[in-house]
């Protein structure tokens, strides 16, 4: 693949077209990639090598084609400013994240009783907003969890 650079070697995109090359020899280079999404190989380039940001139905085609769902959640939450409050997350063994599940299930019904807790009387005191807090990095964790294991479905199926 030309114009290779330390830059582009690094950039997300890249990484995830020639992974899917190794599947697909048409997505070996940026010509045979950018036809099959229909789009100027030049911006394509500027996408791999950081130029430009991808758009969001750029996005979609590359997740597809790569088969790499993964560039959906990096976009939301390192591209695109409404997302950058989503929980980011890693496309590892299902063993890995199916362990983190369960020691998140232990934590939730000791998160289920602590909120029962605290809403009981309908009043969220000072003393019961670190409680809260609490509560609210489990539930996140969560997400998290939940979004990593989507994504290995939808890599593997």
């Amino acid at each position: 693949m030309s114009n290779i650079t330390a830059k582009t070697s690094s950039n997300v995109f890249y990484r995830a077209r020639c992974e899917a090359a190794k599947h697909n020899e048409t997505l070996s280079s940026r010509e045979g990639a950018a036809d099959i999404m229909s789009i100027d190989r030049g911006r394509l380039y500027r996408i791999e090598s950081g130029i430009a940001y991808p758009y969001p139905e750029e996005i979609r085609l590359m997740a597809d084609l790569y088969n790499a769902p993964e560039l959906e959640n990096y976009y939301c939450t390192n591209i695109c400013p409404l997302g950058r409050d989503m929980p980011k997350v890693d496309v590892t063994d299902i063993d890995r994240i199916s362990l983190r599940a369960l020691s998140t299930f232990r934590k939730l019904s000791i998160t289920k009783e602590l909120l029962l807790d605290i809403t009981e009387d309908g009043v969220i005191s000072d003393d019961e907003k670190g409680d809260l807090n609490n509560i609210l990095a489990n539930l996140e964790e969560m997400e998290q969890i939940t979004q990593s294991l989507r994504l290995w479905i939808k890599k593997n199926l």
